[in-house]
C-alpha cells in the first residue's frame, strides 16, 4: 500500500475540486465484509493524471464519466485516473471491504454478553480507504450523501441526522463541506438517550448491555455538554456549524475520542460499569469539552497538510481544560493536566523521536500519524496556556474568532492563524510562534538566590531560548504552633530572560519558579528551598502547586539528579495528607510503575513494594470515616497493583468486599485476580469462574490479562503464540495480552521471549497495520527488562531490520526510556 506524500497531496489539490460523495453501504452482507458503492463529483482544473484511493477487498466496477476502467489496474491502494480533461468529471467506484477487528476502517464488534453486533467507523488519517473510495487528503472537502442498509432492529449514526426509510434503509442529512477522514458512521441496536438543546439534537449512545450505567450517568453527561456548548458560544463568534450532536460509546476504540462532525465517537470505557474517582470523571469531561472544541478547531477550520495537526489538537487540548475550569464544577483541571498531561509532553519532548508542535517537514501519511503524541497535546497545549498568559485572553480569542471568519468550512496553515492572531495585538506573534513552535526540546529554569542579611535577590538561569511569562511563588514556614504550613508571602510575576535581578527581601523557605504552571518548563530549587520543600510539601496550600513540585522531583529523578529512593521517602512523607486525587492518582502510578517497576534495581524492589504497601494502608486506614471515597478507592486499587504477598488481596476477593468498603466490583475482582496470577497464587479454573460470572467484553480482556500474567510456561507460550502467530486477537484483546505477559516477579521465566520480542514484533506489524503496530511496541515490549543486553538487542533490531514506521517510532521511544532507566539505575 503507498502513503500519500506531501508533494501529491499538494499536487492533486492544484488539480482538482471534490464537490459531493454519495456513498451506498450495505451491512448486511455477512461477518466479514460489507458492500461500498461510492459516486464522487469533481472538477479538473486542467488536463493531467491523478489517482483515487481504496482498499477493498474485491474492487468490482470503476467507471469514470460513463467509461468502464479495469479493476485490475488497482495498484495496492491506488485506482490511476489517467488523462483527464479539464472540467467536470464523474467516478464511480463499486467494491466488497473488509470488516475491521483493530478499530480501523469500520470495525465489527460481537457484545459477548448478549451477542449483539454494533459497527462503526474510524476514518482518521488513511482509513477513509477501508470503506469507500475518496482523494484521501484533508484540503479536498467535499459535502457527503449516505446511505446505509443495516440489518432490521439496528440504528444507524452518521455526521447528520439519519431517517429509516423502511427495509433497513437508512439516509444522512447532507454533510457541509468536511474533509474525508472526517465521515462517521455508527450503526447497530444502540441503546439511546436523546435531548434537544438550543433547537439541536442531542444524543448519547451506547451498547444495550451498557445501558443501566449510560442511564446512570446520563443527565452528568448531557449536563456537561451544555454547558461546554454553551461557553463556546461565548467564546467564538462562529456558531455550532453542524445539524446535531451525537455522542456514541464505541466499542474497542483506539484513541480516547474522534472528533467527527456531529458524530464524536468515545471508547466506551467512558461508560463506567464499576465505580470510579472524581479525578476519572473529570477527564470523561475533559474529551467531552475536547471533541466539542474540535467543531471548530479540526472540522469547521482543517488542516491543510498534516504538519499542522496542532492546529487541531493543541487548540483542542487547551480549550477542552479551560473551557471545562469555566463552565462546569471541575474547577481543578489544570492540577489534573500538570500532573498528567504535561508529564507526557515532557517525556516525549526529551526523546530522540522529539519534533516542533509546528514541523516544518512531514512528508507523508505515515510520518504524519507519529506525531499525535505528547508534543502535539500537552506540549502544544502548554504553548497555548503560555500564549495567553504573554497575549493576554481578549487579544487571543480575537484572532481566533478572526481565523475562524476567514477560513470557515476550509483549510488553513499555522501562516494563516499567526496572521489571525497577530491582526488583534501589537505584540511580535511571529517571533513567539518561531520560538515556541518551531523548536524541540524542553527548556530548564534554575534560581540563583544571592545576598543576605534579609536582602537576597532572584535570577533566573534558563537553559533553552524560549522566553517565558511565569510566576514565582514565595513561601514561608508559619509560626511552629502551625508547624509544616507553606504560608503564601508573596507572587512575582517575570519574563526570562530577566532585565535585572529581583528583589525579594527575607530569603522564603520555598521559591518556586512556575507557581501556577503557566509555562512549559522543567524547574529546578535552590539549596535552601530544595530542603524546605522535600520537609513540608504537604504543607503547599494549592494543588496546582503542588503539582508544579512533584513533576519537578520526578523530571529531578528521571535525570538522573534525585535518588529514586527519596522520591518514594517524599511520597512515604507527604501523600498520606494529599486532598487532591490526581496528585495522589499521579504520584502513586510513577512510584509504582516507573520506580519500582524500572529505576531501581530488582534487589531494590521488595522494599519500595513495601513502602507503597504501608503508604497505601494509611491512606485506607485515613478513610475509614467514609468521607473520602475517591481517595479510598485510589489508594485500595494501588495495594492490589503492590501486593507483594497474595493473603490480605485473596481474603478481600472471597469476602467480595474490602473490610469498611468497597464491595469489590469487577473492576477490582479482575485487579485482585490479575495480581494473584502474577504472585502464582490463582488458577485457569480461577479465571474460567470470574469469567463466567462476568462473560462481559471487559471480561474477556481481564481474563486474557490474567491469563498471560500466570507464572507457568504453557501459559507464557499460548499468550505469546496468540499476540504474534495466531494474528486473532482483536486490537484490545492484543493489549490485555501483553499487560499480562511480562511482570518483574517473573524475569527469569520470560527471559527467553525478550530476544524473540523484536523480530517477532517486526513481523506482527508489518500483517497487522498501525494500530497492533503501536501497541506491540507499547504494551508488548518487555519494559521490565532494564539491562544492557536488551539495550543491544534493540539498537540492533533497528538498525538491521525495517519495522514500519509505527513500530520504529516505539521502539525508539521505548529503548530511550531503556537507556534512561539504566542511567538512573547508576546515578
Amino acid at each position: 500500500m503507498s502513503v500519500l506524500t506531501r508533494d501529491e497531496a499538494l499536487s492533486r489539490a492544484r488539480l482538482l475540486d471534490v464537490h459531493r460523495y454519495t456513498i451506498e453501504l450495505d451491512l448486511t452482507t455477512g461477518d466479514e465484509t460489507f458492500g461500498s458503492r461510492t459516486a464522487i463529483r469533481f472538477t479538473a482544473h486542467t488536463d493531467g493524471d491523478t489517482f483515487v484511493e481504496i482498499k477493498p477487498a474485491d474492487l468490482r466496477s470503476v467507471t469514470l464519466d460513463g467509461q468502464p476502467l479495469d479493476p485490475d489496474s488497482l495498484d495496492g491502494n491506488r485506482i490511476a485516473l489517467k488523462g483527464l480533461g479539464a472540467g467536470e468529471h464523474e467516478l464511480h467506484v463499486d467494491a466488497r471491504m473488509h470488516y475491521s477487528r483493530t478499530g480501523e476502517g469500520m470495525h465489527r464488534f460481537t457484545d459477548p454478553s448478549d451477542g449483539e453486533t454494533y459497527l462503526y467507523t474510524q476514518l482518521f488519517m488513511d482509513d477513509v480507504q477501508r470503506v469507500f473510495a475518496a482523494f484521501d487528503q484533508p484540503d479536498l472537502k467535499a459535502v457527503f450523501d449516505l446511505t446505509v442498509r443495516a440489518p432490521e432492529g439496528w440504528t444507524v449514526l452518521a455526521n447528520g441526522v439519519t431517517e429509516h426509510l423502511g427495509d433497513g434503509q437508512w439516509r444522512a442529512a447532507t454533510t457541509p463541506l468536511i474533509s474525508t477522514y472526517l465521515v462517521a458512521v455508527a450503526a447497530g441496536p444502540w441503546h439511546s438517550v436523546r435531548t434537544e438543546h438550543r433547537g439541536l439534537p442531542f444524543g448519547l449512545h451506547c451498547r444495550r448491555s451498557l445501558a443501566p450505567y449510560l442511564d446512570a450517568d446520563a443527565d452528568e453527561l448531557l449536563d456537561i455538554t451544555r454547558a461546554c456548548f454553551d461557553r463556546y458560544h461565548e467564546k467564538f463568534e462562529e456558531p455550532y456549524p453542524f445539524d446535531s450532536y451525537d455522542q456514541a460509546f464505541v466499542p474497542e476504540f483506539n484513541a480516547g475520542a474522534m472528533e467527527n462532525p456531529g458524530l464524536v465517537t468515545f471508547r466506551d470505557e467512558f461508560v463506567y460499569r464499576s465505580a470510579v474517582t472524581d479525578t476519572e470523571r473529570q477527564t470523561r469531561a475533559m474529551v467531552v469539552a475536547h471533541e466539542m472544541a474540535h467543531m471548530w478547531f479540526g472540522d469547521l477550520v482543517t488542516l491543510r497538510w498534516w504538519d499542522d495537526i496542532w492546529l487541531n489538537e493543541s487548540f483542542a487540548e487547551y480549550m477542552g481544560y479551560q473551557t471545562l475550569t469555566e463552565a462546569t464544577r471541575f474547577t481543578d483541571t489544570w492540577t489534573d493536566f500538570g500532573v498528567v498531561r504535561k508529564a507526557w509532553g515532557y517525556d516525549a519532548d526529551q526523546r530522540p523521536s522529539t519534533h516542533p508542535v509546528a514541523p516544518e517537514d512531514v512528508p507523508d501519511t505515515a510520518s504524519a500519524l507519529l506525531n499525535f503524541d505528547g508534543i502535539s497535546y500537552a506540549k502544544g497545549a502548554s504553548a497555548l496556556r503560555q500564549l495567553v498568559t504573554w497575549l493576554g485572553e481578549k487579544d487571543f480569542l480575537a484572532g481566533i474568532n478572526t481565523h475562524f471568519a476567514r477560513h470557515r468550512f476550509a483549510n488553513a496553515t499555522l501562516a494563516d492563524f499567526i496572521d489571525s492572531l497577530a491582526a488583534g495585538t501589537d505584540r511580535d506573534v511571529h517571533a513567539w510562534a518561531d520560538a515556541w513552535l518551531r523548536t524541540t526540546g524542553v527548556d530548564t529554569l534554575t534560581p540563583l538566590v544571592t545576598g543576605d542579611n534579609g536582602d537576597h535577590q532572584l535570577t533566573v538561569e534558563r537553559t533553552g531560548s524560549r522566553p517565558h511569562r511565569i510566576a514565582v511563588g514565595l513561601y514561608d514556614l508559619d509560626l511552629p504552633g502551625d508547624e509544616g504550613r507553606l504560608t503564601p508571602r508573596r507572587r512575582l510575576e517575570l519574563d526570562v530572560p530577566q532585565d535585572a535581578p529581583v528583589p525579594l527581601g527575607k530569603r522564603p523557605t520555598l521559591l518556586l519558579l512556575n507557581d501556577g504552571d503557566l509555562t512549559y518548563a522543567k524547574i529546578r530549587f535552590d539549596a535552601h528551598s530544595f530542603q524546605g520543600v522535600t520537609a513540608n510539601l504537604c504543607g503547599l496550600p494549592d494543588p496546582l502547586t503542588r503539582a508544579v513540585v512533584w513533576n519537578a522531583l520526578r523530571d529531578a529523578v528521571r535525570d538522573g539528579e534525585l535518588a529514586p529512593g527519596a522520591y518514594l521517602d517524599a511520597a512515604r512523607a507527604h501523600l498520606r495528607h494529599e486532598t487532591d486525587l490526581a496528585l495522589v492518582q499521579g504520584v502513586l502510578g510513577f512510584a509504582g510503575a516507573q520506580i519500582t517497576g524500572r529505576y531501581l534495581a530488582p534487589a531494590d524492589r521488595p522494599t519500595a513494594l513495601a513502602t507503597l504497601s504501608a503508604l497505601c494502608r494509611d491512606l485506607i486506614r485515613r478513610t475509614e470515616d467514609g468521607d473520602h471515597p475517591g481517595l479510598r478507592l485510589i489508594a485500595v486499587r494501588h495495594f492490589i497493583n503492590v501486593a507483594a504477598q497474595p493473603d490480605t488481596i485473596a481474603a478481600w476477593l472471597a469476602d467480595g468486599t474490602v473490610p469498611g468498603g468497597p464491595e469489590l466490583d469487577p473492576d477490582l475482582r479482575w485487579r485482585i485476580l490479575a495480581r494473584l496470577a502474577v504472585l502464582g497464587a490463582t488458577d485457569e479454573h480461577a479465571i474460567a469462574a470470574e469469567l463466567e460470572r462476568d462473560p462481559s467484553a471487559t471480561g474477556r480482556e481481564g481474563a486474557a490479562r490474567c491469563r498471560a500474567a500466570l507464572p507457568d510456561e504453557d501459559a507464557k507460550a499460548r499468550a505469546w503464540h496468540a499476540m504474534f502467530t495466531s494474528d486473532d486477537l482483536s486490537n484490545y484483546l492484543f493489549t490485555a495480552t501483553a499487560q499480562g505477559f511480562w511482570q518483574p516477579e517473573q524475569a527469569d521465566l520470560v527471559r527467553p521471549y525478550v530476544a524473540r520480542y523484536y523480530e517477532d514484533a517486526v513481523a506482527v506489524a508489518a500483517r497487522r497495520g498501525p494500530a497492533i503496530a503501536d501497541a506491540a511496541g507499547h504494551w508488548a515490549f518487555p519494559a521490565h527488562a532494564v539491562d544492557p543486553e536488551t539495550l543491544t538487542l534493540g539498537e540492533t533490531c533497528l538498525r538491521d531490520t525495517h519495522p514500519v514506521p509505527a513500530l520504529r517510532r516505539k521502539l525508539t521511544d521505548q529503548l530511550d526510556d531503556l537507556r534512561r532507566a539504566l542511567k538512573v539505575r547508576t546515578a
